[in-house]
């Protein structure tokens, strides 16, 4: 078994199971207080900071980043290496493998237990896991991370993460290494490595596919729950190192915009038994709106960007991953575009089981994409994005890159497509939203005119099947298939400081007339099929979110649901 040792039993934030969507009965949190050390010379490895004996001079509570209030530091400068250090007792079993898990850590890292290096990852908000079973001992055990981090390089995605040593504009505060749960499971010497699920609902079934680790040759079974009765079984065999079986479903239950309705799985693969889920729901872009089971589902969006004042990229508690969504729900939104960030995979969870629907995206701000680094610096952990998220049935779309100019590389982006839709034909993309599309299945504008009736105007030509007339400074032209306003709003109100889109804002019922005005001209026009309204909460000195950063509703919550869940024109 796996124990933990010292003073981090003082302190167990976020100790909630991390991966939903992969569970095993085997489970050290490492969340807590960690020794810390900022490193801006760089010169830890040649000091032996990575060293068991060494000693770091700060503490640090993980998994929130130096910058944030929770994490004890509130270091607001430049970290370009940070170090950790903690102590973990472990009860080592005899063919039983040892995983530690680091689920984010931006941006390049490496991890070393009893001064042995167990390997690098790059990335900063993709999961990383080590396997540490030689390296580590019966007993003390000493894990030391050391994260890097260059926000001004151009070789890294940054997110909304400010260059500026302040925040400014609709850029913020930045996140340094941890900022995501650290812990260890125990596995056997063959098990799970990862999994997909291709729900069918014309056949009531479930595909799975399988990945396994170490040298195994039996049979893996699935059984498949819903409102915890049996409703179908499956064996399959392990050929090389994966496995294919179908499950056939004894009762249709159908994921809905919604309704998150949610089938269980067990899957045992030799001594490895895992618990997960999905959603039986088919989703696709038909030329001009998303599909969902059939039907034609008006996608009402809000921005969602996943800042906590206290937190940074981190939320406080799980309760407020599930509440930011209840109170974009509450607004009458049926779902998000999860903007310039990777959510963590609790947060999909919930998203899941509440039928909300959402948008993956990358944060791929910083990243130069006009330079040949651009490829190491994001597609292999793009790819690991898309491995880690294929399974969240509220996921109904991917886009990888936003706002990007006219000096993009094109084949970088057409990479981008040709990958994702590889890995998952199904989910609808996007690959640039809002500015210069090179390669896209959909069509997106982003339109911050707060004029309800020149903003009416913009759109008429869709009704006729013309392009729009050029409003996009990047001088692309805007086909007639254009079917999705991803961004538009910012309203903010006059007189309380901070920055927004256009002009402040007077009173509520101005801001409900100017509101109600905008989300009209999209709900009426027949060829718009979805929205993004910027955004769900105020992020720093950002003040055009429907709630305060603090999360106050800034107006009636009741007035904007019924603006925005009013029938649309695709709908009638």
């Amino acid at each position: 078994m796996i124990n933990v040792k010292g003073m981090v039993n003082i302190m167990n934030p976020r100790s909630e199971y991390p991966r939903p969507q992969l569970v095993r009965s085997s489970y050290l949190n490492l969340n807590g207080k960690w020794q810390f050390e900022i490193d801006n010379s760089r010169s830890g490895r040649e000091r032996g900071l990575f060293k068991p004996e060494a000693v770091l001079s700060k503490e640090i509570i993980v998994p929130f980043c130096p910058e944030s209030k929770l994490s004890g530091v509130e270091y607001r400068d430049f970290m370009y290496s940070v170090w950790y250090r903690r102590e973990v007792e472990l009860i080592k079993t005899p063919g039983r493998r040892i995983l530690l898990h680091i689920d984010a850590c931006d941006f390049q890292s490496e991890v070393w237990v009893n001064g042995i290096s167990v390997g690098k990852h790059f990335g900063g908000s993709s999961p990383a896991v080590y396997d540490i079973t030689d390296a580590a001992a019966d007993g003390t055990n000493v894990v030391t991370v050391c994260a890097e981090d260059d926000v001004r390089s151009g070789r890294q995605p940054l997110g909304k993460q400010s260059t500026r040593f302040e925040s400014y504009g609709c850029l913020y505060t930045r996140t340094t290494g941890i900022w995501q749960t650290v812990w260890i499971e125990e596995v056997p010497e063959s098990y799970i490595t990862g999994m997909k699920f291709y729900p069918d609902i014309a056949a009531c079934s479930v595909g799975v596919d399988i990945t396994v680790a170490g040298d195994y040759h039996g049979e893996v079974e699935a059984d498949a729950y819903y409102g915890g009765a049996l409703v179908g079984s499956a064996v399959g065999k392990v050929s090389g190192h994966s496995a294919r079986l179908t499950v056939s479903l004894s009762t249709r239950q159908l994921w809905e915009v919604g309704k998150g309705r949610l089938y269980d799985l067990r899957i045992k693969l030799g001594d490895d038994i895992v618990t997960s889920y999905f959603g039986l729901r088919e989703v696709y872009y038909d030329g001009a709106k998303m599909i969902l089971n059939g039907k034609p589902v008006f996608q009402r969006l809000v921005l969602d960007q996943g800042f906590y004042p206290d937190g940074i990229w981190t939320a406080p508690n799980d309760g407020e991953l599930l509440a930011d969504i209840q109170r974009s729900m509450a607004l009458g939104f049926n779902g998000a575009r999860l903007h310039q960030k990777v959510f963590e995979p609790r947060f999909l969870w919930h998203a899941d089981k509440l039928g909300y629907i959402v948008w993956g995206e990358h944060g791929n701000w910083g990243l130069d994409i006009s330079r040949p680094e651009c490829y190491a610096g994001f597609v292999p952990e793009w790819l690991e994005i898309l491995k880690r998220d294929f399974n969240h049935p509220s996921i109904v779309g991917w886009c990888p890159l936003n706002e990007t100019q006219k000096n993009q590389d094109p084949r970088f982006v057409e990479l981008l497509y040709d990958l994702t839709k590889t890995f998952d034909p199904d989910r609808m993309f996007i690959d640039c939203s809002g500015w210069f599309h090179q390669k896209t299945e959909v069509f997106d504008t982003h339109n911050y005119c707060g004029d309800p009736e020149t903003f009416r105007k913009t759109y008429e030509p869709l009704t006729e099947g013309k392009p729009l007339e050029n409003k996009d400074w990047v001088g692309q032209v805007i086909p007639a298939s254009m079917s999705f306003v991803s961004e538009y709003g910012g309203l903010g109100f006059a007189g309380v400081g901070g920055w927004s889109y256009g002009d402040g804002i007077t009173s509520n019922d101005k801001f409900i007339e100017r509101y109600k005005g905008l989300t009209d001209v999209l709900l009426d026009n027949p060829k718009i099929s979805a929205f993004c309204y910027t955004q769900l909460t105020d992020v720093e000195q950002e003040v055009n979110g429907l709630y305060t950063y603090d999360r106050k509703p800034k107006l009636d919550p009741a007035i904007i649901y019924a603006i925005n869940s009013r029938k649309a024109a695709i709908e009638e």
